[in-house]
């Protein structure tokens, strides 16, 4: 991927990958240092206990306003949340492509962060969208929710259709995913407390990593940062989550045309069973030089890119 004009206006500048120093410690961006809060913990060991400092990852809510109307309150990391807002837009069809946003801003003063984003149309466009209908997420969205029932499975199908994606990945290359992905964890490194997700181009290469308190919010920024970049479907590319993978997650790759989802632990039953009608790939277990594949194992290959 290359980059081209962003439609919206980004929180922050795109950062490239970011790995471990030579020491193999994770930098800390300015992105990742707002995502981490100090606090004062008392520690116990087999000698005893002690009062010292601990970072732990923060967690506020993130409005969604649409030219003023509200659209979904959710509990996020603070950082990236252009990207964030994006991806989650595109995610539930609010928007169907990312030439339809303007521009993505905080609420107050410009270049000021918050916890209000305002979305505006790009010029001569309007987004519709129906503030009772079935895309709106009426009530406090937590870090951990998703969205349930078999009946998703044919409403994301009959809004995007099944995957027509002919892209193959050699299973050499899918056992160093998870190794790759780990040293990015700055955030993870330093607290504990945050899922990641990352999303490898279709010239297998790494494009970027975003951590979160919510599994569902990292994968929105990995999606809204390719958006941001104009890189919309993401053909051929492989997105990895460091959890569970939940029926959510794939949607959010559907809409995105990502034929391939890895996780580091188990997919759900839905995740499973919507891969495989929208003729997706699913892995599973990414530990090592292991992985399942639930779904779509024609495009894994011994050999290959």
């Amino acid at each position: 991927m290359t980059s081209r004009e962003a439609p919206a206006e980004p929180s922050a500048p795109a950062e490239a990958p970011r790995g471990g120093g030579r020491d193999g410690v994770p930098r800390l961006s300015r992105e990742t240092a707002l995502g981490l809060e100090r606090v004062s913990v008392r520690r116990y060991g087999a000698d005893g206990y002690g009062d010292v400092e601990d970072q732990v990852a923060r967690e506020e809510p993130l409005e969604i306003r649409i030219a003023g109307d509200s659209v979904a309150v959710t509990m996020r990391t603070p950082g990236h949340d252009a990207e964030l807002v994006l991806g989650f837009l595109l995610a539930e069809g609010i928007v169907r492509s990312p030439g339809e946003v303007g521009g993505i801003a905080h609420c107050g003063r410009p270049g000021e962060s918050g916890n209000v984003m305002e979305v505006t149309s790009a010029p001569g466009r309007v987004i519709e969208w129906e503030p009772t209908g079935p895309t709106r997420r009426a009530t406090l969205t937590t870090s951990a929710c998703g969205v349930c029932g078999r009946r998703n499975i044919d409403d994301l199908l009959a809004r995007v259709g099944e995957l027509e994606d002919d892209a193959r990945f050699s299973a050499q290359w899918l056992r160093g995913l998870t190794r790759e992905l780990s040293p990015r964890q700055a955030n993870f490194a330093s607290s504990g407390g945050v899922h990641a997700a990352a999303l490898w181009d279709a010239s297998r290469q790494l494009y970027v990593v975003r951590e979160d308190v919510g599994r569902h919010n990292a994968v929105d920024k990995v999606v809204g940062r390719a958006a941001l970049d104009g890189h919309w479907p993401v053909a051929g590319a492989a997105l990895v989550v460091s959890g569970r993978t939940s029926f959510e997650i794939v949607q959010k790759a559907a809409v995105a045309r990502i034929p391939l989802v890895v996780g580091v632990s188990a997919p759900s039953s839905l995740a499973i069973a919507c891969a495989r009608r929208a003729k997706m790939t699913l892995i599973g277990f990414a530990r090592g030089e292991r992985f399942n594949v639930y779904a779509g194992e024609q495009r894994i290959s011994e050999l290959g890119p």
